[in-house]
């Protein structure tokens, strides 16, 4: 199992840098005139996605380059993470609509930027460097953390994720399930016979 686990994992460097395009994503579709709901489930989920982010770091991915190579970037990762914790947990005590609530994720999101900036211009380049030969088990590992994490909190991120979308992004999501539906039984009732089949439509 660990072996496959290796075999399918990203890289712990690519799996950082996919926990940042994520949280990035998340951060532009946050925009002034976004609906409440939305604002909120956007926020919920950029929360959860850092809190998980940063513990996977802070276990795995620091220590991992700090017994091969100290650095000052790294020294001042875990005081940044706490900075965003900070800013996480008064962004939790409000809610969407609140005249603090913008400008708080939009500090979050500004420390967040400088932060991955770091990450991604010196620290991943140089565990890819460095670790080169122990990139995949790693990623192996924060994917088995990962779902050690995310397992008790899997309600709190299928409705924060439910949240963030748009109503049309919704209806979109509706359209495609059904259109594919749809798609299946007419390939399940055969070309020339069922819903979709020529007899039906023959004169």
């Amino acid at each position: 199992m660990d072996s496959m686990l290796s075999k399918l994992s990203p890289t712990i460097t690519n799996m950082i840098r996919m926990d940042h395009t994520h949280v990035m994503a998340a951060f532009h579709q946050f925009q002034p005139d976004t609906a409440v709901r939305v604002k909120q489930g956007l926020a919920d989920n950029i929360c959860l996605a850092l809190e998980v982010h940063a513990q996977l770091e802070e276990e795995i991915f620091y220590p991992a380059l700090r017994e091969i190579s100290p650095d000052e970037v790294l020294d001042k990762s875990k005081p940044e993470h706490d900075g965003m914790r900070e800013l996480i947990g008064r962004l939790r005590a409000l809610r969407a609509g609140e005249p603090a609530f913008d400008a708080t994720l939009n500090e979050l999101m500004r420390q967040v930027m400088h932060h991955v900036a770091d990450e991604e211009t010196e620290l991943l380049p140089k565990a890819e460097r460095l670790l080169g030969a122990h990139l995949s088990d790693l990623g192996a590992r924060m994917t088995r953390r990962r779902l050690e994490l995310l397992g008790p909190r899997s309600g709190e991120l299928a409705g924060s994720m439910a949240r963030s979308m748009s109503s049309g992004t919704l209806l979109a999501a509706a359209g495609a399930v059904a259109a594919a539906g749809g798609l299946l039984l007419a390939r399940r009732m055969g070309p020339r016979g069922g819903l979709f089949g020529a007899r039906r439509w023959s004169h």
